[in-house]
């Protein structure tokens, strides 16, 4: 089977946002057979973002990709000592880091706690600026806060219009206004990286 190749885009990722809160579907699972990564849907049911990893799952170098294969970030794993580290840059920067993320140490709690740092070390004294993540151990749902503390995104396991709880694999995503969505679709794909679903 022929690999489908990425393209860079013409526009920044900065573009994706919306005034009203916005809601996905993700499947973590790839458009292409035998391949790892995730689906992105909007809420008309229509793909609108995608990973595919092909045959390498957790690999160190990802690209989240609009429908027709554009490149609209890439996320790069960097390994420091047992703990993960990952930078995403722009489609159109691959040199500079939009945002890292790193784990947070947390002694009290018993949760998965990731910093998301954002911009360049003097813009990263605005807390407005920080953001984290926070969820279980052991699944891929989580809160994404501000530096006031504010959820600004959250991840959950999808449901039915009847209420029943879909596989582990279908998740929602829900997106309060004003927040980047590429943003937000990026983290959904570092925590299934951390998580080794992807």
């Amino acid at each position: 089977m022929a690999k489908i190749y990425p393209s860079i885009p013409s526009s920044s990722s900065s573009s994706f946002c919306s005034n009203e809160r916005e809601t996905y579907t993700i499947w973590m699972k790839s458009l292409v057979m035998n391949s790892n990564g995730y689906t992105v849907y909007d809420s008309n049911g229509n793909v609108v973002f995608r990973i595919d990893n092909y045959d390498n799952k957790n690999s160190s170098e990802v690209y989240l990709m609009d429908l027709r294969g554009n490149i609209v970030c890439t996320i790069l794993r960097k390994k420091l000592l047992r703990l993960g580290l990952w930078d995403c840059c722009h489609s159109n920067d691959s040199c500079r880091p939009w945002f890292k993320v790193g784990k947070a140490f947390n002694f009290f709690k018993n949760d998965s706690v990731y910093d998301v740092l954002v911009g360049t070390n003097e813009a990263r004294n605005d807390s407005s600026l920080n953001h984290r993540m926070e969820g279980s151990v052991h699944g891929l749902e989580f809160k994404i806060t501000d530096g006031a503390g504010r959820v600004r995104a959250e991840v959950q396991r999808k449901r039915s219009s009847s209420g029943v709880v879909l596989g582990e694999d279908v998740l929602c995503v829900t997106v309060e206004p004003g927040v980047n969505h590429i943003f937000v679709l990026a983290l959904v794909a570092i925590q299934g990286l951390i998580h080794r679903k992807m």
